[in-house]
């Protein structure tokens, strides 16, 4: 019964992605404009298949793919059922069941009358479903791997990141490890999340000067806050291998220099985010604050809900990058910000996984070291499953069209692939494979936002 079981595992996982599909796929314009095309269901106008024009072909492609994926899930049911499966895996997937059929009809519905509130209904049904599969895949996982051994953090040594190595003496040496201080790989993908939010808040229409300010201000404010967190976790990253080669842990930056180097780099950021308005320089505030004291110095160190709740430092540069374009905050940027926050422990979980024992070295409560690999694991998959969802919201909200649709479904698959290997596997390797999956996926997500936001 080996293979059969495994095959379940495999099943699962597919439907949740054939349901993801139809719902971020749903939640876009692509569908809403193509849908005027053929006001009628199931036939348009009488014809079967019609793809005489593009957007037929979408209309008939979307039917088709839900027609293929109700009867997947039927079969994955089915599968379930033979082999044995658990019973909260078994009511979750008849949840889904349930659901499908009604989720068809209000989409008949949608497709044939101007009913405002019928749209939110059919990608709520959409969301309930995709979430019914999701918990099914992680309760199947969770029983079929949360017994065995687990050696995520054992494997290659795992010393410093580069960046932190330590250099020869000299001028050079010196800059190199001011560089350090500012966390120079987290600006990246940071920054694109500012982009991201300027793009859909502008469009075509976002001017050099907005983008060039704030990403500035972005910039600076990230190395702020990654000198503020040196200066203030110096005492534990010496217990840690992965940081006890930093600048302030081996005193090649003395500690009162660090943390005036981070009140410049804040002073400057706070400078850079004036250009641009009042807001974006108040949040700009808000994010240096929160990282710097909020998660570093009461978050991070007493609570195992750090990485969750500190999710909201990585979603404030969403909120920077719209309030710079338009002085307010709207749905589209909380949308955008949320994606943030949810992606952030499916993220990082992946990370502490690999680093536990570091973790518990320097008396950090990350959730691998308070409740354990298996229930790391498990809440993985349901923070990945709630990523997946506020993606798909964020195409509802935001206008957001194929581009952006196809990319989170296609490194949407790649990142859940990850985590499916990560429950087999349960090796160092499996967990930075999946680590650097997440950051595949929203690096891509963000790329198609700024894309697809810039062509509309």
């Amino acid at each position: 019964m080996r293979f059969p079981r495994l095959r379940l595992t495999h099943a699962l996982a597919a439907v949740a992605l054939g349901v993801y599909a139809l719902l971020v796929v749903g939640a876009t314009t692509a569908l809403t404009d193509a849908a005027t095309a053929c006001p009628t269901w199931p036939a348009c106008g009488g014809q079967w298949f019609d793809v005489s024009s593009l957007s037929l072909a979408v209309v008939w492609a979307h039917r088709t793919v839900a027609a293929l994926v109700g009867v997947a899930l039927v079969g994955t049911a089915a599968l379930a059922v033979r082999v044995g499966a658990e019973r909260r895996v078994l009511a979750a997937l008849a949840l889904a069941l349930v659901l499908y059929p009604v989720q068809v009809v209000v989409g008949a519905v949608a497709a044939t009358a101007d009913v405002a509130p019928v749209p939110m209904l059919h990608l709520a049904l959409g969301v309930a479903i995709f979430g019914g599969v999701a918990l099914a895949l992680a309760w199947r996982l969770e029983s079929q791997t949360a017994d065995e051994p687990s050696a995520e953090w054992e494997g290659a040594p795992k010393g410093g990141d580069a960046a932190d190595a330590p250099a020869a003496d000299g001028p050079l040496a010196t800059v190199r490890a001011y560089v350090a201080l500012t966390k120079p790989r987290l600006m990246w993908l940071l920054c694109l999340v500012a982009a991201a939010g300027m793009a859909l808040a502008a469009g075509p229409d976002l001017s050099a000067r907005t983008v060039a300010f704030t990403l500035l201000g972005g910039v600076l404010s990230i190395g702020a806050s990654g000198t503020f967190n040196h200066v203030f976790e110096r005492e534990k990253d010496k217990k840690m291998d992965r940081t006890s080669d930093r600048p302030v842990a081996t005193d090649r930056i003395p500690k009162r220099n660090a943390f005036a180097f981070g009140l410049l780099l804040a002073a400057a950021s706070l400078l850079a985010f004036s250009r641009v308005g009042l807001l974006a320089t108040g949040l700009g505030l808000v994010a240096i604050g929160f990282y710097s004291v909020v998660y570093t110095l009461l978050l991070k160190p007493n609570t195992v809900q750090n990485t969750v709740i500190g999710g909201a430092a990585g979603a404030l540069p969403a909120l920077i990058g719209w309030a710079a374009v338009t002085g307010t905050l709207e749905a589209p940027a909380l949308a955008l910000a949320g994606v943030i926050f949810l992606w952030t422990p499916a993220h990082f979980y992946n990370l502490a996984l690999a680093y536990r024992d570091d973790y518990a070295a320097g008396g950090f409560p990350m959730m691998p070291v308070v409740r354990g690999a298996a229930e790391t694991r498990k809440h993985i998959v349901g923070w990945l499953a709630a990523t997946l969802v506020g993606a798909a919201v964020l195409a509802a909200v935001s206008g957001l069209g194929w581009l952006y649709a196809s990319t989170v479904v296609a490194v949407g698959a790649v990142f859940l692939w990850a985590v499916v290997r990560l429950h087999y596997e349960r090796d160092r390797t499996a967990a930075m494979r999946a680590f650097h999956a997440s950051n595949a996926f929203l690096g891509a997500a963000l790329v198609a936002v700024v894309v697809d936001a810039m062509l509309l």
